[in-house]
């Protein structure tokens, strides 16, 4: 039997996995599968894909939405891997959670305490951190004698200063610190980690890199740590992303509280699931369906998306003082070339010089040799990071 670890992170409506193969010696950096159940409220969707991410299945359950959907999705992913790979045995665990607050600078190894203090969080992440316990609590329901491990996007970023970390807010006016958390983390952490394989002895410099998916965020680094980021103590804040506002005056909250008489559950869905690229566009949170849209306000959405962008990286450059090298990231900074040349161009004041063909064709490096700063495209690996940290702690137990 060899032995396999199972990667989990566990959403709203969709459970995403990997599962490496491993030995007390060895972590394989591919895993054996990937993929996701999604839509778990309303017609599951079961997807699966190889070490080279060639679709192994690609299925709609019969079974309709349930209550307790990551139990449900759980238990179908758990029994799935059973039937279709019986050489593996699932000896530990890793979870994507989103907040650790103030108590959780690095990973932890889940027990009962660990749950009941990450759920004491869920007012700092509403709409993710109920979800990521929920796959939690399913997975310990299920195998309650492997090890788990709980990896955290904010951990990343306690490199910061306290200056670069605080709201000009009351210090006591919560139970836990009212500062930019900042998010992301495991994405900016492999992409710290990868960074001398890409830029060799400027890995340590000034570096900007651009997380730009669905969700949204910059993060400033040297000496690959986080010195600032556009992300602060929510998900909502700086860029504006799929369907979540970004950095919005404060202000406006009130206005639409006490003069448009929302209710504190319209002004959230409004914020996190009506704004951004879809609510601007009123056509889709999808860049690749706006890059194609000839609807003026989709032109206006990206056109809003990039300069939300250049702006903040400029406030960036200035948090680090100068900069060396731009790394673009995750799904929209991988594979929309339109967007990273947009954003290159209106740096171009910078120094800053784009190769055309390589951006094009989404090569490691788009710059041109005359750039001031090197300019890259590195594919991220939240799983792998969440499969070392775990593999580490089960090497250790």
């Amino acid at each position: 039997m060899q032995q396999a670890l199972l990667i989990l992170n566990a959403g709203s409506s969709s459970l995403k996995f990997s599962l490496y193969s491993v030995t007390r010696r060895a972590l394989l950096a591919k895993p054996i599968v990937h993929g996701q159940i999604e839509a778990l409220d309303e017609k599951p969707h079961f997807l699966v894909k190889d070490a080279d991410s060639n679709f192994i299945l690609d299925k709609y359950l019969s079974i309709n939405a349930c209550a307790d959907a990551q139990t449900f999705a759980l238990e179908y992913l758990l029994n799935w891997l059973d039937e279709n790979l019986p050489a593996y045995s699932i000896v530990a665990a890793g979870h994507r959670v989103v907040h650790g607050a103030d108590q959780f600078t690095q990973p932890v190894v889940i027990n009962e305490s660990i749950i009941k203090a990450l759920a004491s969080f869920n007012s700092l992440a509403p709409l993710h951190q109920p979800h990521n316990i929920a796959g939690i609590k399913a997975l310990v329901k299920k195998l309650p004698n492997i090890l788990q491990v709980a990896c955290f996007d904010t951990a990343f970023h306690f490199t910061q200063t306290d200056v670069a970390q605080a709201f000009a807010l009351p210090a006591k006016i919560a139970p836990y610190p009212i500062k930019r958390y900042g998010f992301h983390g495991l994405s900016y952490e492999y992409i710290a980690q990868v960074l001398p394989d890409y830029l060799g002895e400027q890995a340590d410099k000034k570096i900007l890199v651009a997380h730009l998916g669905h969700g949204a965020s910059l993060c400033a680094m040297e000496k690959r740590q986080s010195v600032a980021t556009t992300m602060g103590f929510t998900a909502l804040d700086g860029l504006p992303m799929g369907t979540r506002c970004g950095n919005l005056d404060p202000g406006v909250i009130l206005y639409l509280l006490e003069q448009q008489q929302m209710s504190i559950a319209a002004v959230t869905d409004l914020l996190y699931h009506k704004s951004g690229l879809m609510g601007v566009s009123a056509i889709s949170a999808d860049v690749r369906i706006l890059l194609s849209s000839a609807d003026p306000k989709a032109k206006f959405a990206l056109e809003l998306f990039v300069y939300r962008i250049v702006r903040e990286m400029g406030s960036l450059i200035a948090a680090l003082g100068g900069l060396d090298a731009i790394v673009f990231t995750a799904g929209i900074g991988e594979h929309a070339a339109p967007i990273r040349a947009q954003v290159c161009q209106q740096m171009a004041w910078f120094g800053i010089e784009l190769d055309e063909q390589a951006n094009l064709h989404n090569q490691p490096r788009i710059s041109s040799k005359h750039s001031r700063v090197s300019i890259n495209v590195i594919p991220t690996n939240e799983e792998l990071v969440m499969a070392q940290h775990t593999w580490r702690y089960w090497q250790q137990a």
